[in-house]
């Protein structure tokens, strides 16, 4: 029958296609990946990452986190988690993470000089991106939060190929241009069946600390308006803060060195 015949025909084409994937393959000794995107530069990915993984850390002492920096262009973990200097080598040829607050960090920032530029090529980012996933000996981890670059591009998909992800979080200021590109990275990751666990509206509101009046200054509620759009949840809500922005500039992040301020 003609329904049977194309069932057939996708089967075969879902075969050829999934010849062309890489086999995901897990990071050893680490439990759960859960991968910290954005559409659009800017908008308080890598600081949102790093506050995630502290926070993991502080809900439950039990568990061990680990943050990777997969921004091969702009690393900026170095930074916020204020570390500095080159990774070890174990035995086996092994980088073993830089560790600070309790978390083990690994970032390209560790391997180049902190104002060097990256000038490479995408073969080339592949390869820094493999590197960092493989020969890290991460030891035994709860979860390894992901600090992705940017955008939908090759280390997007070549991280969500490669390594099963429990899960994406997705991060963007309630403007209009960034809500278009927070859209295309949630369609990214349902393509290649990484599950959205949800959308973090940063930047939502100022508040003068003078006069206490808000300002929505990048427009109020976008990101909640992209999450029913979309069918995802509101995993946060975090305002523009001057604190926000210090802490990490130092190297002592909100999570860490002002755990009972409102922000």
């Amino acid at each position: 029958s003609s329904s049977s015949g194309d069932e057939a025909l996708r089967d075969r084409r879902a075969r050829i296609l999934s010849r062309g994937l890489p086999k995901q393959k897990p990071i050893d000794g680490v439990k759960q990946v859960v991968v910290v995107a954005s559409g659009k530069g800017g908008v308080g990915k890598s600081t949102t990452a790093v506050n995630i993984a502290l926070a993991l850390a502080a809900n439950d002492s039990t568990k061990e986190v680990g943050l990777l920096d997969a921004d091969i262009y702009g690393p900026s973990i170095p930074k916020m988690m204020n570390l500095k200097g080159n990774p070890e080598l174990t035995p086996k040829n092994l980088m073993r993470p830089l560790k600070n607050y309790g978390i083990s960090c690994m970032s390209m920032g560790f391997l180049i000089e902190e104002t060097a530029p990256v000038v490479w090529r995408g073969l080339m980012v592949m390869s820094a991106v493999e590197k960092l996933l493989r020969q890290v000996d991460w030891g035994q981890l709860d979860y390894l939060v992901i600090d992705m670059p940017p955008g939908t591009g090759d280390v997007q998909l070549s991280v969500s190929q490669n390594i099963p992800i429990a899960g994406a979080v997705i991060v963007s200021t309630p403007q209009d241009v960034a809500l278009l590109d927070a859209h295309k990275g949630a369609e990214m990751f349902r393509k290649v069946h990484v599950p959205v666990l949800g959308l973090v509206q940063n930047m939502s509101v100022f508040q003068c600390p003078k006069c206490k009046h808000e300002t929505h200054i990048f427009g109020a509620d976008g990101v909640r308006d992209l999450a029913k759009t979309l069918g995802l949840d509101i995993l946060g809500d975090v305002p523009l803060h001057v604190n926000i922005r210090e802490t990490c500039d130092s190297g002592q992040p909100v999570v860490i060195s002002q755990p009972q301020s409102d922000a």
